[in-house]
């Protein structure tokens, strides 16, 4: 009852913000009914029929980058296990947009507010045997209720910051059960496993299984998503694309300035941009012209196939879910979120495709993966704009040293792939009749 008072106290101090964004950009308008009152009896026969008899895996992604990483692991668990039903819920527009195209509308749905109405309606309609959270989206009524109802709850990929870790402790007569009750954690790294264990996890249901982005990177610019791309953007073998993703309010027009620069000595550099959030890009578009370039927005402007890619025109990539094949158009990556205070995102991507890779000094999020591509000599880090032009500087007059960096990235991303099967193991040991029953006894 208190958490579900508090959670109405913020919802109401949080509704002129939410309609605001709601009316302004469009966000926050689909899926309330799911959010606020859990799933229907239309709803779960539409994800596991009107009496499931089979088992229920029930994964959740809070956004895009979360579901990103649940193509490969819904592939392998569908094929080890294939009379379980697995369905997929997200909490943002785009993160359920992405999952519909991903894995179909009838697997997917809004991932209940955590109401105790709304999560016991969902379980109970449901009927999950288990509830498995990427990365670490920890909420009180949904997990209790789950363990109330002998649905083991595992956080796959789990990943916990310091500054995470801490703020967790502060509230730790709050936090800790919660953490305590977890069946299963598959850290990325031992770091992130010892702070689970601080927090109130025992040690031994924590295992290391590794980053589930390692296995996701890409492996090859020779697919038809990446040549598909190449292909509208106009991209020519002289060409040397910049690719500057996932970025935040400030990037873009430090990245517009540095480009401008070069240009003047670099005829064959060319720039695509691809903001992070939907919301900005009409914002980043404008920001495009005020620098007297031209933005060749992806949703509204036809293909460059057939036309020049001059270097005044820049490419912005105003779409959701793509970011991931333009990094295969091109050669030079910078890594957005790092030169602001958003901590950075996933640079496993570039460096799957052997990009020359550069980012900023901000990169807690992905501390752990940052720092090997460092220690490799598979990436660059840079405070400023000044750092990042002569990374570009030198990338455009050295192609053996950029050609070298992007070896090196692609060497650390393959000799970490694996956590999707250690991930699979370890949620097929719930799934097994006899551990299972051996559990519930314990």
């Amino acid at each position: 009852m208190f958490a579900n008072a508090v959670y109405l106290i913020a919802l109401a101090a949080l509704s002129p913000w939410i309609l605001y964004r709601r009316i302004r950009h469009g966000r926050y308008r689909r899926g309330w009914r799911q959010k606020l009152l859990g799933l229907s009896r239309a709803d779960a026969f539409r994800l596991v029929g009107a009496a499931p008899t089979s088992q229920c895996i029930w994964l959740h992604a809070v956004s895009v980058g979360e579901v990103n990483l649940l193509g490969g692991l819904v592939k392998r668990l569908q094929s080890q296990f294939p009379q379980t039903s697995i369905v997929i819920s997200s909490s943002t527009d785009s993160g359920y947009d992405l999952a519909v195209r991903r894995f179909g509308t009838e697997r997917v749905f809004f991932c209940p507010l955590d109401f105790s109405w709304a999560v016991k309606r969902t379980l109970a309609r449901l009927e999950p045997k288990l509830l498995v959270l990427a990365e670490l989206e920890l909420w009180p009524n949904l997990i209790k209720t789950a363990r109330q109802r002998n649905t083991d709850v595992i956080v796959i990929n789990g990943r916990l910051s310091q500054r995470s870790a801490a703020g967790y402790q502060r509230f730790a007569w709050l936090t800790r059960p919660i953490f305590t009750s977890l069946s299963s954690v598959q850290c990325q790294d031992e770091s992130s496993a010892d702070r689970f264990v601080a927090c109130g996890t025992p040690r031994s249901r924590i295992a290391i299984s590794g980053s589930l982005k390692f296995d996701d990177a890409p492996q090859s610019r020779e697919c038809v998503e990446v040549q598909s791309r190449a292909r509208w953007a106009g991209s020519d073998p002289w060409h040397m694309v910049w690719v500057v993703g996932s970025t935040q309010d400030g990037e873009e027009k430090m990245a517009l300035d540095v480009y401008r620069r070069l240009c003047q000595r670099h005829s064959e550099l060319r720039l695509i941009l691809v903001p992070r959030h939907p919301e900005r890009f009409d914002r980043v578009a404008q920001v495009i012209d005020a620098e007297g370039l031209l933005a060749h927005r992806r949703s509204r402007d036809g293909s460059l196939e057939d036309l020049k890619w001059t270097a005044d025109r820049v490419l912005l990539i105003d779409t959701i879910g793509e970011l991931r094949h333009w990094w295969g158009v091109g050669q030079i990556a910078t890594v957005g979120g790092t030169f602001g205070d958003r901590g950075g995102q996933n640079m496993l991507e570039p460096a799957g495709y052997g990009n020359a890779i550069a980012f900023g000094p901000d990169t807690r999020n992905f501390t752990d993966i940052a720092q090997r591509l460092l220690d490799a000599g598979g990436a660059v880090r840079v405070a400023d704009a000044i750092e990042l032009e002569a990374f570009l500087e030198r990338c455009l007059t050295d192609i053996p040293a950029a050609d070298s960096l992007g070896r090196a990235a692609k060497q650390v991303v393959e000799q970490h792939r694996g956590a999707t099967k250690r991930t699979v193991d370890a949620i097929g040991q719930f799934l097994a009749p006899d551990t299972q029953s051996q559990r519930r006894a314990a």
